[in-house]
């Protein structure tokens, strides 16, 4: 056969086998389905142990670490990422202890797991690009340090990681341990956003890049789901029904405590800029501002639509909460005047440098943060 009649084969048969698992599944029985027996020889997975219904995961084509995760990365300075990196590149963005890394989604797009250790702290990025989800978790967790790699396998179009510890699987979008010896077991999310190369290079001069040299030949800045973010998509691999409140792929900055939980358009942040509001008692303040390239729109990702970069963090300094507005693209505090940038540095005016508490959050398509969170409170401008 052809190449390409080799990979339609290839397709047909994918989707065959999905669809046996699920009629199999819809008559009630929730038992580990032959599709998934086949897929997890050899595994060491306690599968005894699940805290979900085994007809929720689906094969995701690529069998176990079939998409790479890469445990040793390398790094570079902001000067030599500039040769590939556009200043609207999207990368996953973080500091521990004075350690600021960018996370280019040139490569997490190919990889989605990279295990790195971080101002000492051994943390694991994630991104799984069904459902544009960038989470940064502590991979210490009482008194072992996990290595996640990909399962191969997903949930609700989610990403499910495993650990080389035990091989239990872990979601992705909430990080806890869903099936195996950890189940039950929850890891601490850090802090993290997607913004562009340009204001991660702009906020941490001396900050560190993940380098293209990761071992693997991929066709890094190329992306593999050209397209797959239009708003009248839908969603790979989901087979729940969609919360219609908002379009499935729209996409929502997100946050929760666990009891509460919100969802703020991105469309709505677009036109304001800055939204202050409450998670439960918690007053909070989410930021956005244009710059950042989709990388789920065109071929190259430097090319997708700008989607924009967004942080979310408690609006206070010292003792006093300040009250932000979007002027002309800047963001500014009413108070002093202040200008302060997408990570949630005062960077010009009487509180520069002064740094605000950041909250964890994340950038996702409405249809998969509705299916974990379907209580969700969806923010909308007071009439």
């Amino acid at each position: 056969m052809t190449k390409p009649t080799v990979l339609l084969f290839a397709l047909v048969m994918f989707f065959i086998t999905n669809l046996v698992l699920a009629n199999s599944q819809s008559k009630g029985e929730d038992k580990l389905s032959e599709l998934l027996r086949r897929a997890t020889i050899g595994w060491n997975t306690e599968w005894s142990k699940h805290s979900i219904e085994y007809r929720e995961l689906l094969s995701g084509g690529p069998p176990r670490d079939g998409i790479p995760p890469i445990d040793q990365p390398k790094f570079i300075d902001n000067q030599q990422a500039e040769q590939w990196l556009a200043p609207n590149d999207p990368v996953i963005a973080l500091e521990l202890n004075g350690d600021a890394r960018a996370y280019p989604l040139q490569i997490l797009t190919w990889h989605e797991i990279v295990n790195d250790t971080v101002g000492q702290i051994p943390i694991t990025i994630t991104f799984c690009p069904l459902c544009n989800s960038a989470i940064a978790f502590e991979r210490h967790y009482q008194g072992t340090t996990y290595d996640f790699g990909t399962s191969g396998l997903l949930r609700h179009s989610d990403l499910v990681m495993y650990d080389r510890q035990t091989e239990s699987l872990w979601q992705q979008f909430t990080g806890e341990a869903i099936v195996g010896a950890m189940t039950g077991e929850q890891l601490k999310m850090i802090p993290a956003g997607l913004i562009g190369f340009e204001q991660f290079q702009s906020a941490y001069p001396t900050g560190k890049v993940l380098s293209k040299e990761t071992g693997y030949s991929r066709d890094y800045g190329r992306n593999p789901y050209p397209g797959y973010d239009d708003i009248h998509n839908n969603p790979f691999l989901f087979r729940d029904p969609v919360d219609k409140r908002l379009p499935a792929m729209a996409r929502v900055v997100t946050i929760s405590d666990g009891e509460y939980h919100n969802a703020y358009p991105v469309t709505l942040l677009e036109k304001v800029g800055v939204i202050h509001h409450q998670l439960g008692d918690q007053s909070l303040v989410v930021f956005h501002q244009a710059g950042v390239s989709s990388a789920l729109d065109e071929s190259r990702i430097a090319n997708g639509i700008d989607v924009g970069a967004t942080g979310v963090f408690i609006p206070v300094v010292g003792n006093q909460e300040l009250i932000f507005a979007s002027r002309a693209g800047a963001i500014v505090d009413e108070q002093t005047g202040s200008r302060w940038n997408i990570v949630g540095q005062a960077v010009q005016g009487p509180l520069k440098g002064k740094q605000l508490k950041r909250l964890v959050h994340a950038d996702q398509f409405w249809f998969s943060w509705a299916a974990f969170q379907p209580d969700t409170l969806i923010y909308q401008l007071e009439e």
